[in-house]
């Protein structure tokens, strides 16, 4: 999953973008470095970050949405938004996408639309308070039961890497990620390049991250990561390549 942020404030430079032709030339190369979905983001999450209106947020997914569904019909889009009410543009607008909700379901007319459009999910573990891997997977035991009433049949697990959650929390996550592995059969998605655990710990900025990303890359798919949620998708293609003739 290559990440395109139509955004001013995104933690790394290199992701953001400002004009439709920047969005779609970044996806164009992540589709032909091998990026199966790409991954729309237009109001930053990063811890800090003040989020933008929802006005804002549309105003920068509406020019691009269609214009990169028309330049690449076949490609797999995914948008990264906690409003229902953005989903509901954007399927207006280009029909069905996976919701990339890093809220975990916050809005509460989110899941119900979800279901009510039939889309792909991606459930993100971000809540206050954790402890230990047990309280990820209670959370993602909950979130089986709550999707089944609502009707979401296609839903997928992230963690939530970054959010809520100390550096070493991050790493506890990481290391202990062979226990979503496989959750319901569910795919599990793994989001975690360039981030600050990895620069602060090496004490680094994110523009020198690269290359430790590709290690923390391997051992999230050593543990069973099933998607990476990425910057830089040629790196991330050798990694998994790399991966799989040890596997």
């Amino acid at each position: 999953m290559g990440i395109v942020n139509l955004t001013d404030d995104s933690f790394y430079f290199g992701s953001r973008v400002d004009t439709i032709d920047g969005a779609l030339d970044k996806a164009a190369k992540m589709l032909a470095e091998g990026a199966d979905i790409i991954d729309l983001g237009a109001c930053s999450t990063a811890p800090g970050n003040e989020p933008v209106g929802e006005d804002v947020e549309w105003k920068r997914l509406k020019p691009v949405l269609k214009t990169l569904r028309e330049a690449f019909p076949e490609a797999k889009l995914s948008i990264d938004t906690f409003r229902a009410e953005i989903v509901s543009r954007c399927f207006d607008a280009i029909g069905p996408f996976w919701v990339n909700d890093v809220s975990g379901g916050a809005d509460e007319g989110m899941l119900p639309l979800v279901a009510s459009l039939g889309l792909t999910y991606i459930a993100t573990y971000s809540k206050d308070g954790y402890t230990s891997i047990k309280d990820a997977y209670d959370f993602f035991r909950d979130f089986s039961e709550t999707a089944e009433e609502n009707g979401i049949k296609d839903w997928i697990l992230d963690p939530g890497i970054g959010f809520s959650k100390t550096l070493e929390q991050n790493y506890d996550i990481l290391n202990n990620l062979d226990c979503l592995a496989g959750f319901m059969g569910r795919r599990l998605l793994v989001g975690v390049s360039r981030k600050s655990m990895i620069y602060k710990l090496l004490d680094i900025s994110p523009e020198d991250a690269l290359a430790p990303t590709q290690v923390v890359h391997y051992e999230a798919l050593r543990k069973g990561a099933d998607i990476l949620r990425v910057h830089d998708v040629a790196a991330a293609i050798q990694t998994v390549k790399l991966y799989r003739m040890f596997s």
